[in-house]
This record gives C-alpha cells, sequence and structure tokens, in this order.
C-alpha cells in the first residue's frame, strides 16, 4: 500500500523547522560569538590603548613646543589650548580631559633661551588601571 502525498498534504508536511534544526542553528551562532567577543573586546582595549599614546605623544609635544616658543613652559594644559598648540584637552584613557597627572617642572628648563624656570615638562595618565603591556597607564 503505497500511498502517495498530495500537493496539499505534502505542503502541509514541510513548513517549518524541526527541533533539531533549530538547536544546531543556535549552538552555531553560540560558538561563533564564543570566538568572536573576545577578539572584539581585544580591539576595542588595544584602539583606546593606542588613542593614549597618540594623545600622550601630542600633549608632550606640545609642551616642548609651547616651551621652546615661548621660552617658558605652560603653567597648566590650558595654557596649550588658550595658546592654539591644542584645539581642546584630549581625553585620557579614563574618558575624562581631567585625569591628567601633570609633571611639574620646578627647576627643569626645557630650552637654552628660556627665561622662568617651572611650570609643567610633561603629562601622564591619571588612570591606575593596567594595559595589555602589564604596566599601569600612569607610567606611560
Amino acid at each position: 500500500m503505497n500511498r502517495r502525498i498530495t500537493g496539499r498534504s505534502a505542503a502541509l508536511q514541510s513548513k517549518g523547522f524541526t527541533l533539531i534544526e533549530m538547536m544546531v542553528v543556535i549552538s552555531i551562532i553560540l560558538i561563533l560569538l564564543g570566538v568572536g567577543i573576545p577578539i572584539y573586546s581585544h580591539s576595542i582595549m588595544r584602539a583606546r590603548e593606542d588613542n593614549l599614546r597618540k594623545n600622550l605623544e601630542t600633549l608632550n609635544y606640545m609642551i616642548y613646543q609651547y616651551g621652546q616658543d615661548k621660552q617658558k613652559a605652560p603653567q597648566s594644559l590650558d595654557d596649550l589650548k588658550s595658546a592654539g598648540y591644542i584645539k581642546s584637552i584630549p581625553d585620557d584613557i579614563t574618558g575624562n580631559p581631567d585625569t591628567w597627572e601633570i609633571e611639574p617642572g620646578e627647576d627643569v628648563i626645557l630650552s637654552i633661551d628660556q627665561t622662568e624656570p617651572g611650570g609643567i615638562v610633561g603629562v601622564h595618565s591619571g588612570s591606575n588601571q593596567i594595559g595589555s603591556n602589564g604596566k599601569a597607564y600612569s607610567t606611560w
């Protein structure tokens, strides 16, 4: 007794997915997420650290350039901004521009033409978190 499936009953039987098919698809998605999320979070951290390095390099260079041009060190980061060396004070890795640690230079002279000792000679991050290289951001 071969029963032939008519067009209407065949359409009713082939609709939808089975529970096994759904579980396989969800398992594959979970595996891909398990691999992708750590890679994504590492790339986000690497971008934040690269931005910190760039900001440190820019600020320290602008402090040096300000000292060369004005024959005195800036007294604060706002001096760099008001003199037009930077448009705005960049954010620290903490996401806040107010957490930069100022390196004072009471006896440091940035150039041989410098008339007034003092001011700031550099900046460091104010964060006490550890970077991907194993060193605290404040030591960079």
